[in-house]
């Protein structure tokens, strides 16, 4: 059985909530947690816990997904919020450990909208803290109605990664449901692809074997919802998951 580790998104108190109105919530998006689940898969949502306990957890952990959800503190990068966009300092602090350790104990990592931004933030990058009002010639990335019904293409980077693993493609389609974007790229990190107006939306650590430490800025989960227009997601978690299974053959 292979164990995938998925960091949680959060639900903070809310005293309108009828349910746990209170407390704070720890969660998995549905699709994510389907577009995992398969035979011999183990998913497990990583507990938001101090850190002497939570190195015990992730040592456990195959393979590490970074879901998407809340924007990334503009702090984290060394910037003052503009308007409203505040970020969740909080997560970010929670899933920057469950980085830095997976990194660190060469665990392979998948991070998936926020994850592939918060990995960016990680090594050293920056963010455009809202496409629209800071690229305003930029093409639509974000449709509150549409959601994951909107798409654009991306461009490979010739032989690179992701061109050599869809090697019959020179571009393709993909969702898009982000308002935020890479703008300076962090150390390290290799360019995998980009959308048809520029914005980085692939990379790899280039410490790390091709793959194995991977962030796109699409919605490989939410592919269903445009059956058969978009890139082939299961190619992406296929090629996550063998790096998976020889981390755990290696261990």
């Amino acid at each position: 059985m292979l164990t995938i580790g998925i960091s949680s998104c959060f639900l903070y108190p809310d005293s309108a909530r009828t349910v746990f109105g209170h407390k704070t919530l720890q969660y998995v998006e549905h699709d994510l947690m389907r577009w995992i689940c398969r035979q011999g898969i183990l998913p497990v949502l990583i507990p938001d816990v101090e850190i002497s306990i939570l190195d015990g957890i992730l040592e456990q952990m195959d393979g590490i997904i970074l879901q998407g959800g809340s924007d990334i503190a503009p702090e984290k990068y060394g910037e003052a919020p503009i308007g409203i966009w505040k970020g969740d300092s909080y997560r970010d602090d929670y899933e920057l450990k469950i980085l830095d350790y997976a990194i660190n104990n060469s665990k392979p990592i998948l991070g998936i909208c926020r994850g592939f931004q918060l990995m960016n933030v990680y090594f050293g990058g920056t963010l455009y803290q809202d496409i629209p009002s800071q690229v305003p010639q930029a093409n639509v990335h974000r449709s509150a109605e549409q959601y994951d019904k909107i798409n654009h293409p991306i461009q490979f980077v010739p032989g690179a990664y992701l061109d050599r693993l869809y090697g019959y493609l020179s571009q393709s389609v993909v969702n898009t449901v982000h308002h935020q974007a890479v703008k300076v790229l962090g150390h390290d990190l290799e360019v995998y692809a980009r959308s048809d107006d520029g914005f980085i939306e692939a990379f790899g650590y280039k410490k790390a074997p091709e793959g194995k430490v991977m962030g796109i800025q699409w919605h490989p989960e939410f592919s269903h919802t445009q059956a058969g227009k978009l890139l082939d997601e299961n190619l992406i978690f296929n090629a996550f998951l063998q790096h998976v299974k020889q981390n755990k053959n290696a261990s």
